[in-house]
């Protein structure tokens, strides 16, 4: 996520910003911290949170952390649909993204995807919510703002590198308020592939 503030707050008209000198991010990984919008009742806040939200009970049993999942594609489970309601859905602006995979039968590695046209900002919609958990051994029992976005079938851009799925994408100013803003079941029609004009696989992370 190399985009400036400036640009973020163009696009999504933030009401406020709490990342202070927010620096470029060329490599943002599960369980660290990355910016997020959440709509609030006075406007858009932009803030830091960590990447991963709360695993379900059954994937901890045995286990003494919870680092928390990235991303997440069955919406209709009770374990995300308590966090579907526009008080804890979010935006988070990236630039580019990469999936591993190998192009034209080269060698396997991270394969970058990043938006085609002027518009070089791009948003997951994802899901996010405060929580008491512990991370890692080394922390204990922390408290943190949690995220993850959530995913869908690919399009024919990124499918060939990553059958499984892609992030759900938005671009318009629309889009991003019917997100944040729209009841659950018109907000989830959003979930759906990004048209296949809207991104390219590119060398490096932009």
């Amino acid at each position: 996520m190399t985009s400036s503030q400036a640009a973020i707050t163009n696009l999504v008209k933030l009401w406020r910003d709490d990342t202070g000198n927010l620096p470029s991010l060329p490599a943002i990984y599960p369980d660290y911290p990355a910016p997020v919008i959440t709509q609030e009742p006075e406007g858009r806040a932009l803030r830091m949170m960590r990447w991963g939200m709360p695993s379900p009970a059954f994937v901890l049993k045995g286990k003494k952390t919870d680092k928390g999942v990235t991303n997440v594609r069955n919406t209709a489970s009770p374990h995300w649909r308590r966090w579907l309601g526009p008080a804890n859905r979010c935006v988070v602006p990236f630039t580019s993204f990469s999936e591993f995979g190998k192009v034209d039968g080269g060698r396997p590695g991270p394969v970058w995807f990043g938006p085609t046209g002027e518009q070089r900002t791009l948003f997951f919609a994802g899901i996010w919510t405060e929580w008491t958990s512990v991370r890692t051994l080394k922390e204990g029992e922390t408290t943190n703002d949690l995220f993850a976005f959530l995913t869908v079938e690919p399009n024919n851009i990124v499918g060939p590198i990553h059958p499984k799925a892609m992030p759900v994408v938005l671009r318009s100013q629309e889009a991003i308020a019917h997100w944040l803003t729209a009841p659950v079941d018109e907000a989830l029609k959003l979930q759906r592939p990004f048209p296949d004009d809207g991104l390219e696989v590119i060398e490096d992370p932009i």
